[in-house]
């Protein structure tokens, strides 16, 4: 695959790198590209490559194998979407989710070696279909469904306003009025500029004195919406949930992840991004029957 700077950003297919050019061209393409704008591509299982083809180059035997189609995916920065996880790290249920254990240091050893005792929903994380009765676990989902382009919902306006405000659909149609129809295979993230408060537990939470907390979600209406009038493979909040939190019920939970599409809770940076434009890269745990768990989260901008 090539990775180019200054265009629009276009996810890739699973293709294989078959480059057929004379040598003199091939010279000029490897000067060409430079360092940075070439990249292996977190979604691929096999090479992944352009097709060049070069006046003379080409065999039209039919026995001679031939190019399969790519995708170009183009970028000026990657921005990294991942808080850093720590033990303190705050969590839904108020309490650390994570303990580091030394087995093995330098010093003793050779080597250093930790053990992690952890709740698969720490930091930012994955939540995948299985985790709210979906038939899908973290190590299942297809991973042409982890990278698509991003569409950022800004409601940072209404967060302001209140911890409880909700992307609703009337924000992803204001947003398509500016930007255009969702594409096929997009994400949805709400940028609340809730992360603002990650290293605070107590006001990342926000919980009232009767234990409920307040912050930003997705309002269960909304799930119907990209559900059943767009083709949305995911969403990703910045706060704990994908449900705001004064949720009785995980009501976007129980519509949202059933029908075999994910999340991303605790996301970070956010308001780094463009409204429209850029591509995500969900590196999500491939652990067998797991519900979700911390995962590296990058755009292409």
């Amino acid at each position: 695959m090539i990775v180019a700077p200054t265009k629009p950003i276009r996810y890739p297919e699973l293709t294989h790198l078959i480059i057929m050019c004379v040598p003199a061209c091939h010279k000029k393409i490897v000067r060409s590209i430079s360092r940075r704008s070439f990249l292996k591509s977190a979604a691929m299982t096999a090479a992944a490559g352009a097709v060049v083809g070069c006046a003379g180059a080409a065999d039209t035997d039919p026995e001679t194998p031939q190019p399969l189609a790519s995708k170009t995916i183009n970028y000026d920065r990657i921005v990294d979407l991942t808080h850093t996880l720590g033990e303190n790290f705050p969590t839904y249920f108020g309490t650390s989710q994570l303990k580091i254990k030394s087995l093995f240091s330098a010093e003793e050893s050779g080597f250093n070696l930790n053990q992690w005792t952890l709740n698969e929903h720490t930091g930012t994380h994955l939540d995948a279909p299985f985790h709210f009765n979906g038939e899908l676990s973290a190590d299942e989902i297809p991973v042409d469904k982890l990278v698509g382009p991003l569409a950022v919902i800004d409601i940072r306006a209404k967060t302001a306003m209140s911890a409880d405000a909700q992307v609703t659909p009337d924000d992803i149609k204001a947003w398509e009025a500016i930007n255009g129809p969702l594409p096929s295979g997009a994400v949805v993230a709400m940028n609340s500029g809730w992360d603002a408060f990650v290293m605070d537990n107590v006001r990342f939470r926000n919980a009232d004195e009767k234990g409920t907390m307040h912050f930003p979600g997705f309002h269960v209406e909304t799930a119907a919406y990209l559900m059943e009038e767009k083709e949305v493979i995911g969403i990703m909040v910045d706060t704990l949930s994908l449900d705001f939190g004064a949720s009785p019920d995980f009501a976007f939970h129980y519509k949202w992840l059933p029908g075999n599409r994910w999340g991303i809770e605790s996301a970070a940076n956010l308001g780094e991004l463009p409204a429209a434009g850029a591509t995500v890269v969900v590196g999500g745990p491939k652990i067998r029957r797991a519900t979700g768990g911390p995962s590296r989260i990058i755009a292409f901008v």
